[in-house]
C-alpha cells in the first residue's frame, strides 16, 4: 500500500528474442543503481509531483454511506459494497463461499416531539450490517462508470500484466483517505490518485507477491521500498521519466529509512535483488503477451 508522503527469485534471467539475448533483470538493475547513485545527492533531485486526487464522477451505491463507511469499504478492497437483497436487486448474486464483511447501521427510535407533535428519529446506537463488494459478485453488468477514469484506467502502461495475473484494477475516491493505492494479495489494485508513480508501486507490489517475497505485514520499510524504488525502476526503463517522480520517490523511502535508523542508499541496497527480480517479472510477463499475441518485442 502507498501511503502519502507523511533474496529468492523465481523470475526468468533472460529471454531470447530474434537470436538476441535480453536481459531484464539486468536492465532494472541498471536503471536501480542509477537512481541509487541518485539518491546520494537528494539536493539535485526534483520536487515530488503534487498528488491529483481521483474524484468519481458516478456514483456506487456506497456513495450514499457515511464516510466511514465508504472507507471500510475501500479498506476491505473494494471499489463498491450492498447487502445480498440489494445485489439481487441490480441482477448479480453474491459468488458461492465468499465472507461478508461489515459497516456501521444506526438503530433509531421514533420519538414524538411534544412541542412540535412531530416524529423525529434518533440514533440510539449502531449495529453491525453484511455487505459484499462488487468484486464478490458475479451476473449483470453495472450502469457504466465514470468514462473518464475508465479510460485513464485502460491506458495504464502494464495493465494488461496485472490482469494476467488475474488482478483487478480500480479506483477509489482519493482525498482524505489517507493512502493513495492499495494491492489486495492476488486480487486487486486500488487507486485514489492519478499519476503513474502510484500505479508502478502497487504493482510491483503484486510482482513481489508473485515471486514469493512479500512476506511481511503491514507497511513493512523492505516491502515498502521495494515497490517505491521497483516503480521509479520501472518507469525509467519504460521511458517515463518524469513520471518515475525521483523526488516523492526520495522522500517516501526517506521516511521508513529514518525509522530504521538507516541511510536511504543503504535500505535501497538491501532490498536492490528482490527489487530488481519483481521488476524483472513484470517485464518478462509483458514480453510473454506480446509475444503470444504476435507482437514484435526486439529492440
Amino acid at each position: 500500500m502507498k501511503h502519502p508522503y507523511s533474496v529468492a527469485m523465481s523470475v526468468s534471467r533472460v529471454i531470447l528474442c530474434g537470436g538476441r539475448v535480453m536481459g531484464f533483470y539486468g536492465h532494472a538493475q541498471a536503471a536501480a543503481q542509477k537512481i541509487v547513485h541518485a539518491f546520494e545527492d537528494a539536493n539535485s533531485l526534483p520536487k515530488p509531483l503534487a498528488q491529483m486526487f481521483i474524484r468519481r464522477k458516478d456514483t456506487p451505491h456506497c456513495r450514499k454511506w457515511s464516510w466511514g463507511n465508504q472507507l471500510l469499504v475501500i479498506l476491505n478492497g473494494f471499489t463498491d459494497a450492498r447487502g445480498f437483497h440489494q445485489w439481487h436487486e441490480v441482477g448479480r448474486n453474491v459468488k458461492k463461499g465468499e465472507k461478508a464483511f461489515y459497516i456501521l447501521g444506526p438503530v433509531k427510535k421514533k420519538l414524538l416531539d411534544k412541542e412540535t407533535g412531530e416524529e423525529k428519529a434518533i440514533v440510539l446506537g449502531f449495529k453491525g450490517v453484511a455487505v459484499f463488494g462488487l468484486q464478490q459478485t458475479e451476473g449483470a453488468p453495472l450502469a457504466s462508470g465514470d468514462p473518464d477514469i475508465e479510460n485513464w484506467i485502460q491506458s495504464l502502461p502494464l495493465l494488461d500484466v496485472a490482469q494476467q495475473w488475474g488482478l483487478t484494477v480500480g479506483t477509489f475516491d482519493g482525498e482524505g483517505v489517507g493512502f493513495l493505492g492499495r494491492y489486495r494479495h492476488g486480487k486487486a489494485i486500488d487507486l485514489g490518485v492519478k499519476n503513474l508513480s502510484t500505479w508502478a508501486h502497487e504493482l510491483v507490489h503484486a510482482a513481489d507477491d508473485r515471486n514469493g517475497s512479500l512476506k511481511e505485514k503491514g507497511q513493512h520499510w523492505r516491502s515498502e521500498m521495494v515497490a517505491e524504488l521497483g516503480g521509479a525502476v520501472l518507469l525509467e526503463i519504460l521511458g517515463f521519466k518524469h513520471e518515475a517522480d525521483l523526488g516523492g520517490c526520495w522522500v517516501y523511502i526517506k521516511e521508513y529509512a529514518e525509522k530504521e535508523k538507516i541511510g536511504v542508499a543503504e535500505g535501497c541496497m538491501q532490498v536492490l535483488d528482490r527489487t530488481c527480480a519483481a521488476v524483472g517479472v513484470i517485464l518478462d510477463t509483458a514480453e510473454q503477451i506480446k509475444r503470444a499475441s504476435g507482437g514484435v518485442t526486439c529492440g
